[in-house]
């Protein structure tokens, strides 16, 4: 595996052969569909409720591997004191909000038909996502704390994975185009649209003119990449021939990302 300058904390997504422990040998278990208790000795509060009908990511299996939706479909405001998640109610995907000092009811955030994932703003007063609408995906921008108004970003394209820059001038996401997936911005101040390179799942740093993001290599897995655009600087982060790699995390302090990881089929005991 290849790392460069950042730590990195990894996610399993395995697709492992168990035997033993009450399965036949040579099983195959998707670990997507199965679940475990929770270890004894740690406690674990439940923010959510089964009224929540909270959204859970899309896992598909397909002859030896997995794919899974790599959006961000849950998030918690800046300061920590509030979740926000995707709950479908009434045949619609919307943004709610639970305060997490208190055990009430969440809080719907948004007023829409289909939307796909979001992220906070920085300062914790805006949200912005995308929806499926009309064979396309658009995206929007709306406050975090109240009202249903909608200030509509992009439009006629297939956009997703909006996400703040530090200083929040701008609005980081992906358009899916014949020719591949490339990370786009919108200027909040100007309306201005830039396009930069391939890759999706783009997560800005702070206090810098760089993001991380995913790209695809020749051979089919999924890289994490840095890119500097405004020295025009790229470098691969993580790469491994044997696995993939999504939905990088960058810590406040930058000495860390957090992302999921494709494990490689092998046996277990």
């Amino acid at each position: 595996m290849k790392m460069q300058r950042f730590r990195t904390i990894v996610l399993m997504a395995a697709l492992a052969v168990v035997g033993g422990f009450g399965l036949a040998s040579g099983q195959q278990v998707d670990y997507s569909v199965v679940s475990v208790p929770e270890e004894s000795g740690i406690e674990f509060m439940q923010v959510t409720t089964p009224s929540d009908y909270l959204c859970m990511p899309i896992v598909q299996r397909s002859g030896n591997g997995i794919s899974w939706f790599s959006n961000r479909i849950i998030d918690t405001s800046p300061d920590g004191l509030s979740l926000a998640f995707l709950s479908a109610r009434n045949n619609t995907t919307n943004i709610f909000v639970k305060d997490l000092s208190k055990q009430g009811s969440s809080v719907q955030r948004t007023n829409r038909s289909a939307i796909i994932d979001f992220s906070y703003s920085l300062d914790g007063k805006y949200i912005c996502f995308s929806e499926s609408r009309g064979g396309t995906n658009q995206v929007f921008q709306t406050s975090a704390v109240s009202g249903y108004v909608c200030r509509q970003i992009t439009s006629g394209a297939m956009d997703y994975s909006p996400v703040y820059s530090s200083d929040m001038k701008n609005i980081f996401f992906a358009r899916q185009e014949t020719q591949g997936v490339s990370i786009w911005s919108y200027n909040v101040e100007n309306n201005f649209l830039s396009t930069f390179t391939s890759g999706l799942n783009p997560c800005p740093l702070r206090d810098e003119e760089a993001y991380i993001c995913v790209r695809t290599n020749a051979n089919g897995k999924s890289e994490i990449w840095k890119v500097d655009y405004e020295s025009g600087i790229e470098e691969c982060i993580v790469s491994d021939p044997a696995r993939s790699f999504t939905t990088p995390v960058v810590s406040p302090n930058k000495d860390w990302i957090l992302f999921v990881a494709k494990a490689p089929l092998s046996p277990r005991v």
